[in-house]
């Protein structure tokens, strides 16, 4: 079937979307599920035979904001829960990344993607990942089953944690219909600390330092010279009320004095700043190029990426204390896939291919490549919730 006669379904209600799944699973037709479409190019190439949409499935659903509770449903435009909990200054703790500069996409992000790839930004070194504040969520499973696991309140489990089983799962398990996280107040002052001119080494060993303090950092990344800007500079955010800001850049500026002297960023340039940073921005272009996000010990950072380059031409940053390094490479022949996993492995740590033309992402492992024995734990799982394999095969992992 050509991909332009491809079918397309988008449900109104959890119900037919479950009636829409069970019938899929019943001719065994693949879905791909889609949201906003921001991410369409993440992951393996699609494997597929129709859409199956979220963005029918759109509204809120719960907001108390003195629980600190918001739920919506998957399709629900991300800006527009944002806005609604910016209104009542609040905020969804772990500032979800926008892919669509670094994948040069249109559309609007969607609430249920942000569980479905558990997105985080700058502030997980300090509020976890979207994972760490999802307390509910209801899907249809391959079998077109409605399923609901959590709610408003954050409770003990036992048996399998299906919450946080979906989160991270990119679509592959079962298609989020709602999503329920717990936000936080949005602080009174944002500021950052700025340190000029420092290498990689000195930076990561600064940002070590400053996130080992009681001085509760809440964003800590370094670009290195030429990304962002023709100096490296080394950041630290702290953020709320003015006074508790006041003392702790003063107390910052002292301990970690032997590093400089920082410029103080704050207000539109500061926000500017982190949202690229949250956002890859610094690499996104040239648009042909491979990016690469790389997870390892933030002090072994500067150590894997002076791997890679011995080996290939790159241009990097280190955002989470120097434990998330995003990459760009030269997408030619496997975009640097060999090279980037054995520094990795060498090190410790794991490595995603973002974006690279269809034929890298056919031929080269997009997630990091399991151990067998947690291959078929994975194989199992989808088994378990997707036995006709309806939703996105393929997608993280061939054949599942």
């Amino acid at each position: 079937m050509g991909r332009k006669h491809m079918r397309s379904y988008e449900p109104h209600d959890e119900a037919e979307a479950a009636a829409i799944v069970r019938e899929a699973a019943g001719r065994a037709e693949r879905l791909r599920l889609i949201g906003g479409g921001t991410k369409a190019g993440i992951g393996r190439p699609a494997q597929d035979e129709a859409t199956l949409s979220a963005r029918g499935l759109s509204g809120l659903t719960l907001y108390e904001p003195a629980e600190m509770v918001v739920s919506a449903r998957a399709g629900t435009p991300l800006s527009e829960i944002q806005s609604l909990l910016a209104e009542r200054g609040q905020m969804l703790p772990f500032e979800p990344v926008d892919h669509r500069r670094l994948m040069g996409t249109a559309g609007e992000p969607t609430f249920g993607a942000v569980a479905a790839v558990n997105n985080a930004g700058p502030r997980r070194i300090n509020a976890g990942a979207a994972r760490d504040s999802l307390i509910g969520v209801r899907f249809v499973n391959g079998r077109g089953e409605a399923i609901k696991s959590g709610g408003r309140v954050m409770k003990n489990v036992t048996g399998l944690d299906l919450v946080k089983l979906m989160a991270g799962s990119w679509g592959t398990l079962g298609l989020l219909t709602e999503v329920t996280f717990k936000v936080l107040p949005v602080q009174e002052r944002v500021a950052t600390l700025a340190f000029p001119g420092l290498d990689d080494a000195r930076a990561v060993e600064a940002l070590s330092a400053g996130l080992g303090s009681p001085f509760e950092l809440t964003g800590a990344a370094h670009l290195p010279a030429g990304i962002g800007g023709p100096e490296a500079r080394t950041l630290m955010r702290v953020e709320g009320f003015s006074d508790s800001i006041d003392y702790r850049l003063g107390e910052l500026r002292r301990l970690l004095r032997r590093y400089g002297e920082p410029e103080i960023v704050e207000g539109e340039a500061g926000a500017a700043l982190w949202a690229d940073i949250r956002d890859a921005a610094p690499l996104a272009e040239p648009r042909e190029a491979a990016i690469w996000r790389l997870s390892t010990a933030p002090t072994r950072g500067p150590t894997v990426t002076a791997a890679i380059t011995a080996e290939r031409e790159a241009r990097w940053y280190y955002d989470w204390g120097g434990g998330l390094i995003w990459l760009t490479t030269d997408a030619a022949g496997d975009a640097g896939a060999a090279t980037v996993r054995a520094a990795l492995r060498a090190q410790g740590g794991h490595a995603t291919l973002v974006r690279a033309p269809d034929a890298v992402r056919a031929a080269v492992p997009v997630f990091e490549p399991l151990p067998e024995p947690l291959m078929r734990v994975t194989a199992g799982i989808k088994a378990a919730h997707d036995p006709a394999g309806v939703f996105n095969p393929g997608r993280m992992y061939a054949g599942i």
